[in-house]
């Protein structure tokens, strides 16, 4: 079975063809969870049992959808270079790289949560570390307040993530203002006096 995870260099032919099932399976599987290997093959431009060749089973395509999913999930907090790059910047430009993975992977995003794949769970485990450190930045560079509590603001972060992906932006400058929006959120809240909540 071919595995997009795998760190085993494949064919250019070879990747192409993968690529071109994984792509079809996320468009098919997001129209219509049900669709069957048949249907996803068609999608792709390949015969069925190209698919067969490569994945030994529906469940082994989907669990190499998450594994694919995820890997560009990881390039895109990479990206934006979040050890280095100053926080404000990084933390803008991972909201952008990050939508973009979860607007276009959709149902293969949705996969990765169902599914207890060690591959996965460790590339998750680096992204969250790598949060963890950007948001330190921000909170020693003072983007947030020095008591901040950093695990709160990431799973604050992580859900407003969630319901802008859930808006589905279609195009980049889409993408950007829903980015914008979630970091404001973040890092201003929705405004109004401190009086009004007892501060």
């Amino acid at each position: 079975m071919a595995n997009p995870a795998s760190p085993k260099p494949m064919r250019a032919d070879t990747e192409r063809t993968v690529r071109a099932i994984l792509e079809a399976a996320e468009r098919v599987l997001s129209a219509n969870p049900a669709a069957t290997v048949e249907q996803i093959a068609e999608a792709a431009g390949v015969a069925r049992t190209t698919v067969h060749r490569r994945f030994a089973s529906r469940d082994a395509l989907i669990a190499a959808l998450a594994a694919w999913a995820t890997q560009r999930f990881r390039e895109a907090v990479e990206a934006a270079r979040p050890d280095t790059a100053p926080p404000a910047v990084a933390l803008h430009q991972a909201t952008v790289n990050v939508l973009r993975v979860k607007v276009s992977w959709r149902f293969a995003m949705d996969a990765t949560a169902t599914r207890a794949d060690p591959e996965v769970a460790r590339v998750h485990a680096g992204i969250l570390a790598s949060c963890e450190r950007l948001f330190a930045r921000a909170r020693d560079t003072g983007l947030l307040g020095p008591d901040t509590d950093l695990d709160w603001a990431r799973r604050v972060y992580y859900a407003l993530i969630h319901e802008a992906a859930a808006q589905e932006p279609s195009t980049d400058a889409a993408v950007d203002a829903q980015a914008t929006r979630v970091v404001t959120t973040l890092l201003h809240g929705l405004g109004g006096p401190k009086e009004a909540i007892g501060a």
